[in-house]
């Protein structure tokens, strides 16, 4: 039977990355169950979007609301710099 993932990795991974985006502005709130990222700009109300870490067999890695990668959890300067180019287009 395959081992299911402990949540404070998962956790932890989005708190690194909250403080990331955090560093460029954007407002990054941690939800607990499941652990999820709810990040906003604070300067347009209705800009908005949710991203969440999973374990693949390389790693773990952040994860659009849609189902996309963003990046590598061990890389969650990169992974912003992605998470703030997407916000931006919007």
């Amino acid at each position: 039977m395959p081992v299911t993932p402990r949540e404070h990795t998962r956790t932890y991974f989005l708190g690194k990355l909250a403080t990331e985006l955090e560093q460029h502005g954007l407002t990054a709130i941690l939800r607990a169950n499941p652990p999820m990222l709810r990040i906003s700009d604070p300067d347009t109300a209705l800009l908005a979007e949710t991203v969440d870490c999973v374990p693949l067999p390389d790693g773990w890695f952040y994860r659009w609301s849609w189902g996309e990668l963003v990046g590598i959890a061990d890389d969650p300067a990169l992974a912003a710099e992605r998470i703030i180019r997407v916000l931006a287009r919007r």
